[in-house]
């Protein structure tokens, strides 16, 4: 991809803010393409890619998960962690209504509301990651620890 300037994302805001170092890694942004194109066009393991999922439980009350590329998430492990009935993803309408960011450019930095954070546990194990940076087709390197000190999330251990 060419060396344009990136739009500032309020994702970068709030890294910026929180003095935070990270790589850009803009990519070729595919509909429903998913970590998987990101993977391709980045050159780098599915692993280390982390999604962000806006979820919401049996009370309608959103929640964000942050899960390895390759992994899905137990809902139910989740709900039974949490401590309700149940645990669904939330339609791209409400998501983007949670999180004031697109579907396929959602970042757990910068939300529009306040949510609780999950992150699967394994995710700290890792050396790097890349996350969305706020806008389809743009993701950020940071180091694992980044999301703990940013975020201040609930670990968990819910990959499947």
């Amino acid at each position: 991809m060419s060396q344009e300037k990136l739009p500032v994302t309020q994702a970068m805001r709030v890294l910026r803010a929180a003095r935070v170092a990270f790589t850009d890694h803009p990519y070729a942004y595919e509909e429903q393409g998913g970590t998987a194109v990101s993977c391709r066009e980045l050159g780098i393991a599915e692993h280390a890619v982390i999604k962000t999922l806006v979820m919401e439980d049996d009370g309608k009350r959103p929640l964000i998960v942050l899960m390895h590329g390759d992994r899905e998430v137990s809902t139910r492990q989740l709900a039974r962690h949490i401590g309700v009935k149940t645990i669904s993803p939330c339609s791209p309408a409400v998501a983007n209504r949670h999180s004031g960011y697109l579907l396929g450019g959602t970042s757990p930095f910068g939300t529009r509301k306040a949510m609780p954070v999950y992150v699967e546990r394994s995710i700290l194990e890792l050396d790097k990651i890349y996350i969305n940076g706020g806008r389809r087709g743009y993701l950020v390197g940071i180091a694992p620890r980044v999301l703990v000190e940013v975020l201040k999330p609930e670990l968990v251990a819910v990959a499947v």
